[in-house]
């Protein structure tokens, strides 16, 4: 019996040997990939109670509910995305409260390597707005001048942005009557609000491609219609309803500005934004970031669960109030961690949970710390995350030099780490040149 023991003694030690060995061979390797980006025109905290699907109307329009933003020409740039992108915010506190931002300073004042006549891409505007550079009033900052001022600061702070993929058309009305709009993009065969296309119906202002081009003109949906009749598409096809579309070719496309564009539309849909949660510019004193590009790529060890952290300097006697991340996937979980006193990688083992939850979609999200952590002037911290996002091998994001668009990335202002089991930790920046997309806001403290 004590041989059979033994015996079986060893069989779980050279088991759980091999194991170990197996971890630390993937933890040596963490693997990356480039996250899409589509590009337009040139080719919550923790998020509050979503309106329940038995709730939704059969119709519901924007203009009728005094929520529609007002309607803009972008003229011969492309800036669809950036004036869309805008109007979708403004949407987000009318009827209460009625602003105009600048697609201006959000086309020229990013850190991408374009200009107004390139396009841009969803990730683009995430990350201007995460980053806190913007958004700006339009009369600080007037359009089509090919001139934005330096030293405009940001008018509103955007802490939350969902991402709706894959036609979820339920998830983007709830978005659309919880936040006033949403920034999605269609195939758009029409040169300008003069042009015509055998996809474009002038006398019911409708719209529908169903051929095998990808988006290449941001809209924003302001609203929907079930029982919109298939029989107003140019295009054939049995599918009844339409979402409700503000343009960005001015008051003379289609009615004031807005089109229907059918539910069968091949591209509408396939991805959208919706800006979740925007607070006023005195919600903290302090952003610390290394990711003025934002969610560029992705690491991670080849499964759902990863670690990452960054290492930040407090500039002054402050409280760390929370944590800003992207969520690659839908239904991620995630704990944020604080190590007090950062010295090295040896210091994770100190690390110290403060907050833990679950986002439902896609985007970027800020975690409210259950305690604000107190830092001196010069402190090093670390701020981490245990990330797990199901149905991905990367579900870390990660900021580097992907292309043209995102040839400046500096990656020399970061120390980011990553790890596969909390452990053994890698530094992005000297392994994977990439910092990691993890952002910490802190107030100054009262008693300083």
């Amino acid at each position: 019996m004590i041989k059979k023991t033994e015996t079986f003694l060893k069989i779980v030690l050279v088991c759980l040997v091999a194991w170990l060995a197996y971890d630390l061979l993937r933890q040596a390797e963490p693997e990356t990939v480039a996250v899409s980006q589509s590009v337009y025109e040139t080719q919550s905290r923790d998020t509050a109670e979503a309106t329940t699907l038995s709730a939704l109307p059969a119709r519901y329009d924007g203009r009728e509910a005094g929520r529609m933003p007002t309607v803009r020409s972008q003229g011969s740039l492309g800036t669809c995305w950036a004036i869309t992108a805008c109007s979708a915010m403004e949407a987000y506190f009318l009827p209460q409260e009625s602003l105009v931002f600048s697609p201006d300073h959000l086309s020229l004042q990013n850190s991408f390597s374009k200009d107004q006549n390139d396009g841009g891409a969803y990730t683009m505007v995430m990350a201007y707005l995460a980053a806190w550079q913007g958004p700006v009033l339009e009369e600080d900052d007037p359009y089509g001048d090919g001139y934005s001022p330096e030293g405009l600061t940001a008018v509103k702070h955007v802490q939350e942005m969902q991402m709706f993929r894959n036609k979820d058309h339920d998830a983007i009305k709830r978005a659309v009557l919880q936040y006033g709009a949403v920034q999605s993009a269609i195939y758009m065969d029409l040169d300008n609000a003069f042009s015509s296309s055998v996809y474009y119906n002038q006398i019911e202002n409708s719209y529908f491609y169903d051929g095998d081009q990808i988006s290449n003109h941001d809209v924003l949906i302001i609203g929907w219609d079930d029982n919109y009749e298939a029989s107003h598409f140019n295009r054939n096809t049995q599918e009844a309803g339409a979402f409700i579309c503000q343009n960005s070719w001015g008051e003379k496309f289609g009615d004031g500005g807005v089109f229907y564009v059918s539910y069968a539309d091949v591209n509408i849909g396939n991805q959208a934004v919706a800006y979740t949660g925007i607070e006023e510019n005195d919600n903290y004193d302090h952003i610390y970031q290394t990711d003025l590009c934002g969610w560029v790529g992705q690491l991670g060890y080849g499964d759902e669960s990863c670690f990452a952290a960054n290492v930040y300097v407090a500039g002054g006697a402050e409280n760390l109030r929370a944590a800003g991340f992207y969520a690659t996937g839908q239904n991620t979980e995630y704990e944020i961690f604080v190590v007090e006193d950062f010295q090295d990688d040896s210091s994770f083992y100190k690390r110290r949970t403060l907050k833990r939850g679950i986002v439902q979609e896609t985007g970027y999200y800020t975690a409210e710390l259950d305690e604000p952590v107190a830092l001196e002037s010069g402190q090093r911290y670390a701020v981490g995350i245990e990330i797990h996002t199901p149905g991905t091998q990367y579900p870390v994001a990660t900021e580097y030099v992907a292309g043209e668009a995102t040839e400046t990335v500096d990656i020399s202002d970061g120390e980011g780490y990553i790890s596969h089991n909390g452990v053994i930790w890698t530094r992005t920046e000297e392994k994977h040149q990439a910092n990691v997309c993890l952002k910490a806001y802190t107030e100054d403290r009262e008693d300083a």
